[in-house]
């Protein structure tokens, strides 16, 4: 039985920011943030399946790729990566990249990234905050600018970046070839209610993503038998015996924990391994009148599913 607070690692980027607020506090006078990672709180702890980030934008993240399981075991790495986003913040256009235009030969992907052509067949498509975005390994992808993210993904650095708008790094054009499935991607579809305080933003065959949404004072008990990430993004409230408030990150395994909340609305983000909804993960303890079955989820029709879609053909910073 597990319950954390998570330790937070600042990681430097190009396009990153220098204030981070209301999210963290943290800073470094040695260049801009673009990443907060969270991790175990003792390092010497297993490592988890699932990474969770922050992300801060000031200018297009590089056009990538990332494989797949059995591409990236074959490389020695332990499992490839699908990752989710949800967008906490977005300035006037913010924009995100899925999939192309149009669909393209190997042969014919290839050249775009040869010739850097492939910055004008990427889909950018406008998101607001609220947004939730499923990322399946394979997906050719990239992230605007004015955006302040929270990223769910399998814990891998397999990353083969493929147009880096003029910053000069190293691109991974075969490698990103083999990986990429070069079509358009259907538009995500989500949030959609579980309960009514629960909402599912992305279902994957790795993991799990939620939104709580708990009232003033209301009483919960978070019970889960995996690896659960939570992180806030509203309000204060206690988990377990721990302070909670915006910004801050729980890592619970096998556990079952209080979450008592405060006298504001608590929202947070929830992601827990595996690729099954917990049905009672969230435990109303507060009797509230008018909402007897608040923990128990409605039946919902599946998100999409990319299991049926046709087969598809190191750590690199994005």
């Amino acid at each position: 039985m597990t319950l954390e607070h998570a330790a937070s690692e600042a990681v430097r980027k190009p396009w990153g920011s220098h204030d981070l607020r209301p999210w963290s506090q943290l800073h470094d006078k040695d260049g801009p943030i673009g990443e907060i990672w969270f991790q175990r709180a003792d390092r010497r702890s297993p490592e988890p399946a699932l990474l969770l980030k922050l992300l801060f934008t000031t200018e297009r993240l590089s056009i990538q790729v990332h494989p797949g399981d059995a591409q990236a075991q074959a490389k020695g790495l332990p499992n490839g990566k699908t990752e989710a986003w949800y967008i906490l913040d977005a300035r006037a256009g913010g924009e995100v990249a899925l999939g192309l235009k149009r669909p393209l030969t190997t042969e014919a992907l290839r050249a775009s990234i040869d010739d850097g052509s492939i910055a004008d067949i990427i889909a950018w498509r406008h998101v607001e905050r609220g947004a939730a975005v499923s990322v399946p390994a394979g997906t050719i992808h990239a992230i605007g600018a004015g955006l302040v993210i929270a990223e769910i993904q399998q814990r891998s650095d397999a990353t083969y970046r493929i147009f880096d708008y003029g910053r000069r790094r190293p691109l991974h054009v075969e490698d990103a070839v083999a990986a990429a499935d070069a079509r358009p991607f259907p538009r995500s579809v989500g949030p959609r209610a579980l309960t009514d305080v629960r909402s599912l933003l992305v279902e994957t065959p790795y993991f799990v993503f939620e939104r709580f949404d708990l009232p003033p004072k209301s009483k919960w008990r978070i019970e889960t038998d995996r690896e659960t990430w939570v992180l806030v993004l509203r309000g204060r409230a206690k988990i377990g015996p721990m302070a909670a408030s915006v910004g801050e990150a729980f890592f619970l395994d096998d556990d079952n924990v209080a979450l008592d909340v405060g006298p504001e609305k608590f929202t947070a983000l929830v992601a827990y391994a595996g690729s099954e909804i917990q049905a009672g993960l969230l435990v109303d303890l507060s009797q509230r009148a008018g909402h007897p079955a608040a923990s128990e989820p409605r039946p919902v029709a599946p998100l999409p599913s990319f299991a049926n879609a046709p087969s598809i053909p190191s750590k690199a910073t994005s």
